[in-house]
């Protein structure tokens, strides 16, 4: 049976760029599925063709058991969404823009205006409630933004790189209310270019790349495929990288990676902490001195320099354009978004 969130065969094209090309998800209810990609990897087309933003070319698409193309005014009330920018007002009040939000799902003033505060406290944003959101932080415009997706308890929650350009405060805080979420039963669908924040809060994960999901699986299984962990070594001296690389490659279990600059060696091992040790030992024998000495996991970019034989690089032609929606494709879906909530609750922001 379905996901709370299942898509299958989604096609979206936008002149010669294909931005979703097939792709399936299958989210089970209560849970959270990172969509994890490189920026113009069609993460931001997937959720807005999941929210009824955008229509597909091809394939379906069911979201709290209700046709996306079918229904989608059903669905709008089903969902909320948060996405790459904060959709508030910046010149009401964090209350008034909850406020404002609330009634236009048709509560009673009183009712809205209660559930504003409920918010406002929850997210910690109480002391700059009857502030003009303009005033805040991006960090305090992000959670308000979030704020406003929650205003209806959403069953189904979707969020576009929620935490991009955050402080570690304030995204381990949006972690946290995302961790609460998800707790008492609303499913998420999480995009994002942080493997850290997957590990935090995915069940499971896609990796999308040119309009396709070309792999999926957990935090750890994915990183398993880039070799698992690695031994770091930086030696003091440059005339050390010949031996150090000699007494890695004894304990490691694939190529080494020299940085002759830098006097980095790296190499995939298993067997943790223990192996660590014995590495160290093992060098000092050897009359190797080293700077610094370390075990990681493997980062984002192994992860997808593994599956895709390129870095994540963030910058691209147009920025995430819509995960390539042609150019300036992102700005004008905004705008046109805009546009459209001035004659029905079709936009992004009304989605919350």
């Amino acid at each position: 049976m379905p996901g709370a969130i299942y898509a299958e065969g989604l096609v979206k094209t936008f002149g010669k760029v294909r931005a979703l090309d097939g792709v399936d998800l299958d989210v089970p209810e209560g849970t959270v599925l990172g969509l994890l990609g490189p920026n113009g990897a069609g993460k931001t087309t997937a959720v807005r063709v999941l929210t009824t933003l955008l229509r597909p070319d091809r394939g379906s698409a069911v979201v709290a058991g209700i046709d996306v193309l079918k229904h989608p005014d059903e669905v709008r009330r089903s969902i909320g969404l948060s996405g790459q920018f904060a959709a508030v007002d910046e010149y009401l009040t964090g209350r008034e823009n909850l406020t404002m939000v609330g009634q236009l799902y048709q509560m009673s003033g009183r009712d809205a205006k209660a559930r504003a505060t409920e918010l406002l406290e929850r997210f910690h944003l109480a002391d700059a409630g009857d502030r003009p959101a303009k005033t805040y932080s991006g960090g305090m415009r992000r959670r308000l933004d979030l704020a406003a997706a929650l205003v209806v308890s959403p069953p189904v929650m979707f969020m576009d790189e929620p935490t991009t350009g955050l402080d570690p405060r304030n995204r381990q805080q949006l972690w946290e209310v995302i961790q609460e979420l998800v707790a008492g039963g609303t499913t998420l669908l999480l995009t994002t270019q942080y493997l850290e924040e997957a590990d935090h809060l995915a069940h499971d994960i896609c990796v999308v790349d040119h309009g396709k999901v070309i792999a999926r699986g957990t935090s750890d299984q994915l990183k398993a495929r880039t070799g698992g962990e690695r031994v770091e070594v930086v030696v003091h001296a440059a005339e050390h990288i010949g031996t150090a690389d000699e007494v890695l490659r004894g304990f490691g279990k694939g190529e080494s990676k020299i940085e002759q600059h830098t006097r980095k060696i790296t190499v995939p091992v298993t067997g943790g902490a223990k192996l660590l040790a014995e590495v160290i030992r093992e060098l000092d024998a050897r009359g190797v001195e080293i700077d610094d000495i370390g075990l990681r996991r493997p980062t984002l970019d192994d992860v997808f320099i593994s599956l895709t034989g390129h870095a994540a690089e963030a910058a691209e032609s147009g920025g995430e354009a819509g995960d390539a929606d042609g150019g300036a494709g992102s700005g004008r879906a905004s705008r046109s978004a805009r546009r459209a909530s001035k004659r029905a609750p079709e936009t992004e922001e009304s989605a919350k």
